[in-house]
Order: structure tokens, then C-alpha cells, then sequence
């Protein structure tokens, strides 16, 4: 298989990409947007619909990085000329990822209020978090099964079938939103906070049809379970807890931040909540470049290509880097529009503009960060982006975001910290490459 790097093989790769990564944010965004504009109790809505968005994100992060190994093993496998010795695993792997997630789903059912009063959600707030994520957690398992079939599809250098899969299930997300949500008058009574959740379940639901349709007729994979367990299988596992670690820690400083915005206050956990979903938006956005350098990294190092490789990593931060300039202007462009998509509360939308500011310039920094960390999944580095992560976090991230709080920041304080992490997470992951791969470029 030929290794051309370009202009037009990495972005065959990653606009697709990028469409399909953005599909989860989408339908978090969505709820953001139509909740906060909820005419009863909109406020307390939207800040329901963040704190459970954050708790059913660390959910999906932690137990969906075996997308991340699934396609790493298969790039790897593809590049080397030798993809048939690995057909067996995929089925191996979604159905221990499966249970994994029944067990944790049913699990945290009895725990609910337990749960969201110790993010602080209290009142009104903690009774519709309790009702919508009573819906939406049904969509765990659907989503963690559409992440594996996409790692798959990954790992065969395909990401036009998740694209298509990401586009459906947004698209319907939002139509849903619309009608159970707010109704149609004489027709269908609105189901305000709660439709919400149903038109994610449903979405969900439609995008892991799909998923397990393409897999059956598109490629040669097959969902049946069958022993002996294959070799890989370790690996993959051990792949998938250093990323469940690195995973524990990415959301520990989400989660943090989620419950110190809900200290401040109703209007602060609401601007916090606009302010999360246009980052991981826009960050899922950039991503596309990292789910090149995951996809053909991994298969260049399977072909032991490593000046491909080294073109590779530079030809991909500096598409991402052109990417983050363009929503940055964007966003400093509509500064003010954009926030009025989310709610219609004046209090909510001037604790957001004050600090959406600092939301938009971080967007190069993160760059860096999402895009090599993106190269080192397709590497197999899971080891070292664990590390990365557990120091970027507690080393970073947490004395920060306590530092601001010592000195009355607010949320200002909250997204300095946020600024301060990436930083650390993409200079470390800039160090280690340079470091590792360019001996082996001079030696080739």
C-alpha cells in the first residue's frame, strides 16, 4: 500500500473525520441550545443538561478508548502487510467493552441523586438531572458500540462510513430536539427537558443500527464471537487501561470544573455550560487532523515508514493550526451571537461573554494538544499519554483551578486552568515525538 502524505490523502481523512468526531458535541450542543430556551424553568434546565452531559461524557471517554486501540491494532496490522491475522479481535474486543458498560450503567441507576448532589446540583436542578439522565444513560451502551465499529473503520483507513453515521444521528438529533422539546401545537404536547433526553436515546439508537449495518456489508469483519481469544487481545486490554487512566484524569478536571462552576451559582454553571460545549466543539473540530495522524500513523509505523511519518506529523499540526485560526476569527466575529444561541437569560449571557474570550484563544494551544495526541494513539504511546494526562491534570490543572479559587477568580480562574492544561498536554506530547522520532528518521 503506498504512503503518500499529502495535502489531499490527509484530508480525505480528515474532514470525514472531523464530521464524525463532532457528532457527539453536536447532540450535546443541541440540548444546549433548545434547553436554554426552554420558556419554563429554562435556567435550571440548562444547567441539568450540563452536569449530566459532563457525568455521561466521563462515562463515554472512559470506557469508549477502545475505539483508540482497536484502530491503532488494525492500522498497525493493515501497514504491515497482515490484516487478516486480526479479524477475530474486533468482535472480541465490543463485546468485552459492552459488558463493561451494562455493568457501570446499571450500576450508577441506584446512585443517581448520590451522584449529581456531590456536582452540587441541589432544588429544583438536582430533580431534573435526575429525570433526564434517567433516559438518556439508556444511550451508554448504544454510543460505546458505535465508538468500536468507528475505531474499526478507522483502523481500515475509512472514515467515510462513520461520517455518514455521525451525520444521520445528528441530524435527527436536532429534528427531535425541535419536536419533543417544545411540541406541535394540537398535536403533540412539549416535553421540555425530558424530550431532550428522548431525542438523544432515539439518535443513538439510529446511529448503532447503522454502525452495525455497514460493519456486516461493508467489510469483511465479523461480529461473531469466537475463541480461542486472540493474541492481541491483551495488548489491547492493557492499551485500553492506560487510556481508561488517562481517561479518569482528562474527566477528573472536567468534572471538577463542572462542580466549582455550580458552587458559583445558577447563572455561572449555565455560562460554564455554553462555554464546555463550544470548546469540545471546536476541539472535536481540530480533532479531525489528530484522527488523521491516529489512522495513518499507525499504519506508517506498521510499514516502519518513519520519514512518512515525521512529513506526516508536520503536515497535519499545520492543517490543524490553520483550522484553529479560522474558528478563532469565527468566534471573535460573532462573539455575542454565538451565545445568544444558547439561552436568552441576560445574566447567563454576561457571565459567558466574559469569559468566552479565553474559550476562543486557547483554540491554537489546543491544536497541538488534540492533534499529536491523536499521532500517539495511532502509535500505540498509551502508556505515555497516560502519564501526559495524570501530570497535565494534577500537577496543572487542579492546583490552578484551587489557586483561583483561593483568589475569588470565579470562572475566569476555572479557564485559565483549562488554558494552563492543554498547554502542558501539547508541549509534553511536542517533546516526546521530537525526541523519539527524529533518530530514528536520521538512522533510516
Amino acid at each position: 500500500m503506498a504512503n503518500t502524505i499529502n495535502f489531499k490523502s490527509i484530508n480525505k481523512l480528515a474532514i470525514p473525520a472531523t464530521i464524525a468526531g463532532i457528532a457527539e458535541p453536536i447532540l450535546s450542543i443541541t440540548d444546549t441550545a433548545i434547553v436554554g430556551n426552554i420558556p419554563l424553568d429554562g435556567l435550571e434546565s440548562l444547567a441539568a443538561a450540563g452536569i449530566v452531559g459532563s457525568f455521561l461524557s466521563m462515562l463515554i471517554w472512559i470506557l469508549g478508548q477502545t475505539r483508540s486501540a482497536i484502530s491503532a491494532i488494525i492500522s498497525q496490522y493493515l501497514g504491515a502487510g497482515k490484516l487478516n491475522e486480526v479479524n477475530s479481535l474486533p468482535a472480541q474486543a465490543i463485546y468485552l467493552n459492552i459488558g463493561l458498560s451494562l455493568i457501570i450503567l446499571l450500576s450508577t441507576i441506584f446512585i443517581i441523586e448520590e451522584i449529581f448532589m456531590f456536582l452540587n446540583a441541589s432544588g429544583k436542578i438536582l430533580e431534573y438531572c435526575v429525570s433526564y439522565y434517567r433516559i438518556r444513560v439508556w444511550g451508554f451502551p448504544l454510543t460505546l458500540f458505535v465508538f468500536a465499529v468507528m475505531g474499526i473503520f478507522r483502523g481500515l483507513q475509512n472514515t467515510y462510513w462513520p461520517m455518514l453515521i455521525a451525520i444521520v444521528g445528528a441530524v435527527l438529533n436536532v429534528v427531535l430536539d425541535l419536536i419533543f422539546v417544545y411540541g406541535i401545537e394540537d398535536f403533540f404536547k412539549p416535553m421540555y427537558l425530558d424530550g431532550a433526553a428522548w431525542a438523544s436515546l432515539i439518535s443513538q439508537g439510529v446511529m448503532a443500527i447503522m454502525a452495525f449495518f455497514l460493519l456486516v456489508t461493508k467489510t469483511d469483519i465479523s461480529l461473531k464471537l469466537k475463541l480461542p481469544v486472540h493474541k492481541e487481545l491483551g495488548k489491547l486490554i492493557i492499551m485500553s487501561l492506560n487510556l481508561f487512566v488517562r481517561a479518569i484524569a482528562l474527566n477528573t478536571a472536567l468534572i471538577l470544573a463542572v462542580r466549582e462552576a455550580t458552587a458559583l451559582g445558577d447563572r455561572f454553571i449555565g455560562a460554564h455550560t455554553i462555554a464546555i460545549n463550544i470548546w469540545l466543539f471546536s476541539a472535536f473540530f481540530i480533532d479531525g487532523y489528530g484522527a488523521a495522524g491516529n489512522i495513518m500513523g499507525g499504519r506508517l509505523l506498521g510499514a516502519k515508514d518513519y520519514d512518512g511519518l515525521w512529513k506526516l506529523s508536520k503536515k497535519i499540526m499545520s492543517y490543524g493550526f490553520v483550522v484553529s485560526l479560522v474558528l478563532t476569527v469565527l468566534a471573535f466575529i460573532f462573539y455575542y451571537q454565538i451565545g445568544s444561541l444558547f439561552s436568552n437569560d441576560a445574566i447567563v449571557l454576561s457571565t459567558f461573554y466574559s469569559i468566552f474570550f479565553i474559550v476562543i484563544l486557547s483554540l491554537p494551544i489546543n491544536t497541538m494538544a488534540f492533534v499529536f495526541d491523536g499521532l500517539f494513539k495511532g502509535l500505540g504511546e498509551m502508556k505515555y499519554l497516560r502519564n501526559v494526562l495524570l501530570s497535565a491534570t494534577f500537577l496543572g490543572f487542579v492546583p490552578m483551578l484551587y489557586l483561583g479559587k483561593f483568589m475569588d477568580w470565579g470562572l475566569f480562574g476555572i479557564w485559565v486552568s483549562f488554558v494552563l492544561w492543554m498547554s502542558i498536554r501539547g508541549g509534553a506530547l511536542v517533546v516526546k515525538f521530537r525526541r523519539k522520532f527524529k533518530p530514528l528518521l536520521q538512522n533510516h
